[in-house]
């Protein structure tokens, strides 16, 4: 089994005191080095996307505006979250040719699955404009070059972050041939305040867009079962040739952004149920693209878990423990994403 590693973390793009910033990176690649994981992995150089590749999934006026804003150098705000810096635009540029390079990799050969560690973010990022920490969205870079480069003809994207993948789900919402699943807590207040069951897709695309909006402290339980009950046989029925991941580690239960109540052990759960679906649907083609997760020992833990997953080493370091907390019931939940989708 090979797995690749690719990283562009984007030190100069970075705000003082901002949860999305440099020190993620950094405190990622501190433990991977520690723990002598990136011996193991191929490493693969980050490139930078050409504009025809981030054309894809944005417009020409969300491109330019991006670049304008980080061209003027120094700190830019586009909203009230999200900010670009002079070298924000070839940051960005490199996440998204990063998440490329990668899918080029598995779908040639060059190694069975992988992990992509890039930031600025991008699952929030629409098709018109950048949001929530996201200037372009990497996932959906990753997908369209699957399809667009190699034919791919199902492309399923899962987004386990703790908030919903809104920018995702607005590009894929009418294209029936990438399913797009988003576990995430949805609440009062809580961004970015989509992601209902009933947004199932639209036009062409309808039935293949899955939300799952989890009440606030669901967990390892909760999580597991809506894995096991809900997005796994959903996932089987469609059948795609690659599986990709907007990996986002703020679900845990010390995340200060977050609203839920996964472990570490339970996020290595998860991430094994996932290889076994990729190696039942794909030959084991999955691609885990980073997302959020600001609690940096959790963030870090958690990615090494994955990698060591994805290299097929039996072994999860949990540092944290547990939740100490009861979790909510997912029972009317479960049954009505069964109902909606076809799955009871």
């Amino acid at each position: 089994m090979t797995t690749f590693l690719t990283h562009a973390l984007a030190p100069e793009h970075t705000k003082s005191g901002h949860p999305e910033s440099a020190v993620r990176g950094a405190a990622i690649l501190a433990l991977l080095e520690e723990q002598r994981i990136m011996a193991d992995c191929k490493l693969v150089a980050p490139a930078a996307a050409s504009l025809e590749q981030v054309r894809r999934i944005h417009s020409a006026a969300m491109i330019e505006r991006v670049r304008q804003a980080s061209s003027r150098g120094g700190l830019q705000l586009l909203d009230g979250d999200t900010y670009t810096t002079g070298a924000s635009f070839e940051s960005a540029l490199l996440a998204v040719g990063s998440c490329c390079t990668a899918v080029d990799h598995l779908l040639t050969g060059q190694a069975d699955n992988g992990f992509v560690l890039v930031r600025p973010p991008g699952h929030h990022a629409e098709r018109y404009r950048p949001g929530g920490f996201c200037l372009f969205n990497n996932v959906a870079a990753a997908a369209k070059q699957a399809q667009t480069v190699h034919g791919l003809r199902r492309v399923m994207i899962l987004d386990f972050d703790v908030h919903h993948g809104n920018g995702t789900q607005d590009i894929f919402y009418e294209d029936d041939s990438v399913l797009f699943i988003s576990s995430h807590v949805y609440a009062p207040y809580f961004y970015p305040g989509s992601g209902t069951a009933a947004e199932v897709g639209g036009g062409r695309g309808y039935g293949s867009t899955l939300n799952a909006p989890l009440p606030r402290g669901t967990g390892d339980r909760g999580y597991g079962r809506l894995f096991e009950q809900i997005i796994l046989p959903k996932a089987r029925a469609f059948k795609p040739q690659l599986i990709l991941i907007s990996a986002g580690f703020d679900a845990h239960w010390a995340d200060p952004l977050g609203a839920a109540s996964l472990s570490l052990p339970g996020y290595a759960y998860l991430t094994q149920l996932l290889l076994e679906l990729a190696n039942g649907v794909c030959d084991g083609r999955i691609l885990f693209i980073l997302e959020g997760g600001y609690y940096l020992p959790a963030l870090a833990h958690a990615v090494l878990n994955t990698a060591y997953a994805l290299l097929g080493q039996d072994q999860a370091h949990d540092p944290l423990g547990l939740a100490n907390e009861d979790e909510p019931s997912l029972e009317p939940l479960l049954l009505r994403l069964g109902q909606l989708h076809l799955l009871n």
